[in-house]
């Protein structure tokens, strides 16, 4: 059997820092989801993101998400609220990212950039148009398919 997939020899790739981030894809009636842009100063700054971020030890991907809108959007809303969709894996050039996504419908109050520069309400055939980082990008077309 032979096989169309071919990558780089593993055993020549250096071993990076793996970070693990959880992110929400809020839907809202409309079907649109809300992208934050990172701010000046930090490490992808103008690049368009699903809010969230680091999942710290003592936490599940949910408690860290839940923590997470809460910190940069000022929202609330419970696991109970959160479906997983997806995952993305991405090596950067100093660490490997690993972000376990949720779609998020329901959450109390409204959204407001605290930690970002812009938030914008998309329908993810337009998230195309949004300059992403590089582990976002797969995840637009899970998102068309599943809203």
């Amino acid at each position: 059997m032979t096989s169309e997939c071919t990558s780089p020899n593993s055993t020549d790739m250096p071993v990076l820092p793996m970070i693990m981030v959880a992110a929400a894809a809020l839907i809202d009636t409309d079907g649109r989801v809300l992208l934050a842009q990172r701010p000046e100063g930090r490490a992808m700054a103008g690049l368009w993101e699903f809010p969230g971020g680091k999942i710290k030890v003592d936490e599940t991907p949910e408690q860290a998400l839940i923590r997470e809108l809460q910190e940069e959007l000022d929202i609330k809303t419970f696991s109970s609220c959160l479906a997983p969709v997806g995952f993305a894996s991405h090596r950067y050039e100093r660490f490997h990212l690993l972000m376990l996504v949720f779609a998020c419908r329901q959450w109390e109050g409204v959204a407001r950039a605290k930690e970002h520069q812009r938030l914008v309400w998309a329908y993810p055939s337009e998230m195309y148009g949004y300059p992403m980082p590089a582990a976002d990008l797969p995840l637009v077309g899970v998102l068309q398919a599943l809203i």
